[in-house]
């Protein structure tokens, strides 16, 4: 498996861009995951369905499963912080690609999605500038990065030229499990 993080501020695009590249690279035969950080109390449940209330009833996990999907869900007893490496070895080993949204102080390597300062908005400071993790930058107008770089620069609305370039950088990208 092959191993991706997609960083950037909140509104920069991540879910839009990782939302492109996953039909590319399906289109090509490989099967993609996603990890994705959440904010503190999400659900994915709805009260009434019997899920919801079996985890109300204090279940420890709940999965539901059909003949075309599966769910986990875990409650913590305390608060716990999982790390992306935690939530990777969660998934299905058989995939070919794991695109992490949101992680962005994670060791593994990163897209940074950066946009351009909107008319009255302050530049934001880009984070390839001090974060080693960062591999390439996805961006809406590469003149106006906040400092030179030799990183790949990709058009944010180009997801074929980025699969195009993952893919063919696909070793550099393997995950190694126990690197952490």
């Amino acid at each position: 498996m092959k191993a991706i993080g997609f960083s950037g501020y909140s509104g920069a695009g991540k879910t839009t861009l990782v939302e492109r590249l996953i039909p590319v690279l399906k289109r090509q035969g490989r099967r993609v995951s996603v990890v994705k950080h959440a904010h503190h109390k999400f659900d994915v449940d709805r009260p009434g369905k019997d899920t919801y209330r079996h985890r109300e009833a204090g279940a420890f996990e709940v999965v539901v499963a059909s003949d075309k999907r599966l769910a986990l869900m875990r409650e913590f007893e305390q608060p716990t912080q999982l790390s992306v490496h935690d939530l990777i070895a969660e998934l299905d080993a058989r995939i070919d690609w794991v695109f992490v949204e949101g992680f962005r102080h994670a060791d593994l390597p990163k897209i940074e999605v950066w946009r351009a300062a909107q008319d009255g908005e302050a530049a934001r400071t880009a984070h390839y500038i001090d974060d080693r993790f960062i591999v390439g930058i996805a961006t809406d107008d590469a003149t106006r990065l906040s400092a030179p770089t030799t990183l790949p620069v990709f058009d944010l609305n180009d997801a074929e030229a980025l699969a195009r370039w993952l893919i063919d950088s696909g070793d550099r990208f393997e995950y190694n499990q126990h690197h952490a």
